[in-house]
């Protein structure tokens, strides 16, 4: 699924215009960003929370060569699925 598919489904179940649902979409993923931008988690319920997370700088390898080199400190975005919908993907899982 991808954005588009997204804002077809909104569309269809909302009864919007194409661009209704593409502003509405738009703003929700712009709030999302705005806040881990901010450094702040974004918490679905239901459904999952997104983090900023901190990586240390660490030595890499280059697999072909041997050759090390730094790997900068970064931050990077992480998504945790909340226990409600891990419980689902597991009851889905098993079923099949």
């Amino acid at each position: 699924m991808v954005k588009a598919d997204i804002i077809r489904s909104i569309e269809l179940k909302l009864g919007l215009s194409h661009e209704e649902a593409s502003a509405q979409v738009e703003h929700i993923l712009n709030l999302i960003k705005a806040n881990l931008a901010a450094g702040e988690p974004v918490l679905i319920s239901g459904f999952g929370q997104w983090k900023v997370r901190r990586k240390k700088a660490r030595i890499g390898r280059n697999p072909k060569t041997k050759e090390e080199y730094e790997i900068s400190p970064r931050e990077v975005v992480t998504f945790y699925p909340s226990n409600v919908w891990r419980a689902e993907i597991a009851k889905d899982s098993a079923k099949s």
